[in-house]
């Protein structure tokens, strides 16, 4: 019985171009930013009561993944193409809405590991839609929020939207529209909740 021969390095070295795991990564990725930022360099005391835990939003199934969706008709769906978030859109968002709530009205915003330190309000909800509609090209966020003030208090739940025209149904126009709408949206949140 021959023994096992293995290829040449030389040989082998060419084939290593041409494997491919994986679709080819977009020139960019999508985050979103805050428009309003706390300050730096604030120290702020966190009492009880006081601070929000910001807890990442639920979000169905075309939520959950980093592409953008483009929903055209009431049943159609498809992803931008070249267009991909950073992270799933979700946490995204939930990380925007704390530093807005952070920034609008001056409550320390923690996420839910931090919820021991300082129990106090909860806000959740539920992402329905964040992408394109291509029959009005708007982006559109809406966002069903839930808000407990207190440990054992009612649970209050409020409907926000916004939409955001864009001109053209591409990364680099529907980009800067999904960030805008965001922010729109977690305005009507933190001014919801108060000081």
């Amino acid at each position: 019985m021959r023994p096992l021969r293995l290829l040449p390095a030389f040989i082998a070295l060419p084939l290593a171009g041409c494997i491919s795991f994986g679709a080819k990564p977009p020139s960019s990725l999508i985050r979103l930013t805050p428009a309003a930022t706390a300050p730096a360099g604030e120290t702020q005391t966190i009492a009880p009561g006081r601070a929000v835990t910001v807890l990442v939003p639920a979000a169905p199934a075309e939520l959950s993944v980093t592409r953008v969706p483009v929903e055209s008709g009431a049943s159609r769906l498809a992803y931008l193409k070249d267009a991909q978030w950073a992270d799933v859109p979700a946490k995204l968002f939930r990380d925007l809405l704390a530093e807005t709530i952070r920034a609008r009205t001056g409550r320390p915003a923690l996420d839910a590991n931090g919820y021991h330190l300082a129990p106090g309000p909860r806000l959740g909800g539920r992402i329905d839609s964040f992408g394109l509609d291509a029959d009005t090209m708007k982006v559109v966020l809406r966002f069903d929020a839930t808000l407990q003030r207190t440990e054992n208090g009612p649970i209050e739940t409020r409907r926000f939207e916004a939409d955001v025209p864009v001109s053209a149904p591409t990364a680099a126009a529907v980009s800067p529209a999904l960030n805008q709408a965001a922010n729109q949206v977690a305005v009507q949140v933190a001014d919801w909740m108060g000081r």
